[in-house]
């Protein structure tokens, strides 16, 4: 599995709101020159997490983005997700996927599906303020 640039900088992208969000929304400009990211691709990205229900938008002079809910109750994976889609290792494991014709003779099933549980189970170990309390951050 191989994360994409958006997974990459949804991630940074809310752990710069939850820094700096302390004195109010904090503006996808401010976001894009401390990240060093196009601001049409945080534009994309915030509307996902917006979404997702992860980030507030205020629209005005004052205006921009804050986290939805406390940086303790969003995880790395919640995240993810809202940027990347399924996290699942192999389609058939996907959320609404058709059952593969094979599952009852699939020798590697077992293997995907561990998998996949190792994969949720560590994004979804991780919060943001977990993410926040790195020393790069400090």
């Amino acid at each position: 599995m191989l994360i994409s640039t958006k997974g990459r900088y949804a991630l940074r992208l809310v752990i710069d709101v939850a820094l700096n969000s302390a004195e109010g929304p904090v503006s996808i400009r401010e976001i894009s020159e401390r990240q060093d990211m196009p601001l049409k691709y945080l534009e994309q990205l915030t509307r996902s997490l917006v979404r997702a229900g992860l980030l507030n938008s205020t629209r005005g002079q004052h205006g921009g983005y804050s986290l939805a809910r406390p940086a303790e109750q969003i995880t790395a994976g919640q995240v993810l997700q809202a940027a990347e889609g399924d996290l699942a290792p192999i389609y058939c494991l996907e959320d609404g996927a058709e059952e593969c014709p094979r599952a009852e003779v699939c020798t590697t099933l077992g293997f995907w599906k561990g998998l996949d549980q190792v994969i949720n189970d560590y994004v979804g170990k991780y919060t943001v303020a977990d993410l926040c309390a790195s020393p790069v951050c400090k």
